[in-house]
């Protein structure tokens, strides 16, 4: 792991309460939730350039895409992990 920097972040009192019934390590629960965010932002970033480069995504690409990510669905609606 990288290096650490130590931040201050003040959050509502009711997100801290339920934060400490999940969590023992409320920094690292914190660490990746923001990790988590980032990777989603970028993502995001990523898909729009690409959809102004290339155009918008297809029907089928985009079934394709959540088939890789969910799984597929049979003809019943069952999802089957990729």
């Amino acid at each position: 792991m990288s290096g650490t920097t130590r931040i201050t972040v003040t959050l509502p009192t009711e997100q801290v309460t339920e934060l400490r019934k999940l969590t023992d390590n409320v920094s690292g629960y914190v660490a990746e939730a923001v990790a988590r965010q980032i990777r989603h932002q970028l993502l995001g970033e990523d898909l729009r350039r690409h959809q102004e480069e290339q155009g918008a995504f297809s029907d089928k690409e985009l079934a394709e895409a959540r088939a890789r990510i969910f799984g597929t669905v049979d003809g019943a609606g069952h999802t089957d992990a990729a």
